[in-house]
Order: C-alpha cells, then structure tokens, then sequence
C-alpha cells in the first residue's frame, strides 16, 4: 500500500465483463444493496467465480470505512464503487469518498497486543489479507483500489 497513485490498470476496456460506476449515498444501510448488486452482476457474468466471500467482504470493508470513516457518516455526502472485470486477469474494485485520508503504515496491527480485543479496526487489514493487491491513494479524497485475480 501506498500514498502514490496506482500503476494504469491493466484491463483492456474492450475484453471488460461487468464495468460498474456507483455513487452511494454515505449511508452504511446501503451497504447490502451496494454489494448485492455487484455480486450478482459479477456472479452472471462469471467473473468472480471461486472469489465471492474475498471479494463480498472486502467491497463491505472498503464501503464501511468510506462511510464512517472518509464521509464521517455524512449521509448528505457520497462514496463512488467501480468494479471492472476481465475473465483472465480478474477484478478491481475502487472505492472512493471524499475524506482526508490516512496513512496506512500508521494502523496498528489488528492482532497484536490490545487491537486483539478491540471491537473495531480489522478493516484494511482483512482487505490485505483477502485480495491479490491492494492501493489506497489521496487525489481529492480517498480511494482504495483492490484487485483480485
């Protein structure tokens, strides 16, 4: 993970399966309907088959901590979702809100010492653990681009 802006993705536009582009209130009730859909877009087409559950949780993460997090839960503020997907090099996922930001070396580690018990703070770490890349950049906001092949 890094501060820098992330490598051009390397999907050519004219192979894409699904490409989606969401703009979801910063509501966390909309979180379900949010990942449904793309889940069974996904799931038609194909391209998320045997990678489901990776892909079904890291999407809630990434949306929770865009909503509580980036929008402060501002309901009258929006997080952006595109998905793109490509049979032979898999999916991304970015997710956007218009939040300050952080610095991902700065989150102590969720199974270590005290974060073991915490109730919270396992978001970006399960993201880590869950998908094949993961990059999350400032550029007027926050986003978070996840892939999964």
């Amino acid at each position: 993970m890094s501060d820098t802006p992330p490598a051009k993705v390397e999907f050519a536009e004219k192979s894409l399966i699904v490409r989606v582009d969401l703009t979801v209130a910063a509501d966390v009730a909309a979180i379900d309907t949010v990942v449904e859909r793309i889940l069974a877009l996904t799931r038609d087409m194909g391209c998320a088959k045997g990678k489901e559950f990776e892909i079904e949780t890291s999407i809630r993460e990434a949306l929770a901590n865009a909503i509580v997090h980036g929008c402060k839960g501002n309901p009258e503020k929006t997080v952006g979702v595109s998905v793109a997907c490509d049979e032979s090099r898999g999916m991304v996922i970015v997710v956007r809100d218009p939040g300050a930001g952080f610095d991902p070396s700065k989150l102590p580690s969720p199974v270590t010492g005290k974060q073991l018990y915490a109730e919270s703070g396992r978001g970006i770490y399960l993201i880590n653990q869950l998908m094949d890349e993961v990059r999350i950049r400032r550029s007027g906001g926050t986003e978070i681009w996840m892939r999964k092949s």
